[in-house]
């Protein structure tokens, strides 16, 4: 009787406590719903401010002048001077190399002996001219006496063999000084190709030499970069007076070192090969007072090159970390990310200039992001949080922040 009035008690009692839980429902607690995470973002506040524009470029070093040495005449070297060697300096007319000159003196000895001869064979023709002259007025013969008899045919040819013979008296000497090779510029041997007793030619090349009052580089400009820099060109000089913008040359041979120069000839035509244009820029006195304890630029170095371009007098200016596919950005809006198309004037390793897109006084997000969507809520670093979120987080939370050091 138990056994079937139990299972019967035991059903009546879960559906009690059934009806019981049914009608009487815990209460829930319906406060206000949690704040989605916000990310940490840190910002830059966009101002318009001048802005001078450099273009980066490089090039390699080369002398605006370079010789090749040659003589004009043949002959034995028989001196060297002592700084005539790879590297060395000299001064514009200072003597470089001497060949052997005794035939060259010897040549002069017989010129200046037959510029004596024909001097004296002039004189007797003068004299014999001058005595026929006076024998015509003698013999009382009227009129104008015959050129022959006046002996000019022969006095005009004494006077032509007396000017041939000084022509071969100044070749002579100046052949004897052609046996003196001298500097025609101040500069710095770059190869030496002779050495004492060689026997050279006028063919015969001495060495290669170059002038060291200025040195050049030749620099390459994007298409980019031609807008944002006033450029030397022939039209401009005739009507401006021209632009050479300051270049700076960074050297870092052996250590960092920046030379001024500038840019002073735009070429005519873009090079077929980089489809770029050129410029040179010069460096005035590079081994004079400018390379005073420092390392002298080298011919064949390369140098990268800082071109002063124009001023943006209202530049925007930002970061290129901060910019994404390089056509958007991201800037905080009210709490919120807002992605932000931009347009790039000009650019930069580490910074563009921005031409629309953004304005002074937008938040700009620097912390890279990846990909995230417009409307995400962020946090600016260092910025305090809105009150209305500092009284969702209770009194409790808020202590814990400011125990912590955390900006509440």
């Amino acid at each position: 009787m138990i056994k079937r009035i139990l299972p019967l008690i035991v059903i009546l009692v879960m559906a009690t406590l059934g009806w019981l839980i049914y009608s009487n429902p815990p209460e829930v607690h319906r406060g206000k719903p949690p704040q989605p995470a916000r990310i940490n973002v840190d910002t830059q506040t966009i101002a318009a401010a001048p802005y001078r524009v450099m273009i980066e470029s490089y090039g390699r070093i080369r002398p605006r002048t370079q010789s090749t040495l040659q003589p004009q005449v043949s002959g034995e070297v028989v001196w060297l001077a002592a700084d005539f060697r790879a590297g060395g300096f000299f001064e514009k007319g200072e003597e470089l190399i001497r060949l052997d000159s005794r035939d060259y003196a010897a040549e002069v000895a017989q010129a200046e002996a037959s510029v004596i001869s024909a001097r004296q064979q002039l004189a007797e023709e003068q004299a014999r001219a001058d005595q026929a002259a006076a024998d015509w007025e003698r013999l009382g013969n009227s009129g104008q006496a015959p050129a022959l008899v006046l002996r000019k045919p022969q006095l005009a040819s004494a006077r032509a063999s007396l000017a041939s013979t000084e022509a071969v008296l100044a070749k002579a000497r100046l052949n004897l000084e052609r046996t003196r090779i001298r500097a025609p510029y101040a500069g710095r041997v770059l190869e030496k190709s002779v050495d004492l007793g060689q026997v050279v030619s006028s063919n015969t090349t001495l060495a290669e030499i170059y002038a060291v009052d200025y040195l050049e580089v030749r620099l390459p400009l994007q298409s980019r970069d031609l807008g944002f820099v006033d450029l030397p060109e022939e039209y401009r000089f005739d009507q401006t007076g021209g632009t050479q913008p300051r270049v700076e040359l960074i050297s870092d041979l052996v250590q960092r070192e920046v030379w001024s120069g500038r840019i002073v000839q735009t070429e005519g035509a873009i090079d077929a090969t980089s489809r770029q244009l050129h410029v040179l820029a010069q460096l005035d006195d590079p081994y004079g007072e400018k390379a005073v304890d420092r390392v002298p630029l080298k011919v064949g170095q390369y140098v990268s090159a800082r071109i002063e371009g124009r001023e943006i007098p209202d530049a925007i200016v930002i970061p290129n970390r901060a910019i994404y596919q390089g056509s958007y950005v991201y800037r905080v809006e009210n709490g919120v990310l807002q992605r932000q198309p931009i347009r790039i004037d000009w650019q930069n390793e580490t910074e563009a200039l921005i031409g629309e897109g953004l304005e002074p006084g937008d938040e700009l997000v620097l912390t890279s992001l990846g990909q995230v969507i417009s409307g995400t809520p962020v946090k600016i670093r260092g910025a305090a949080k809105p009150e209305s979120e500092q009284r969702s987080e209770g009194p409790a939370v808020q202590g814990q922040r400011r125990a912590a050091g955390e900006q509440p």
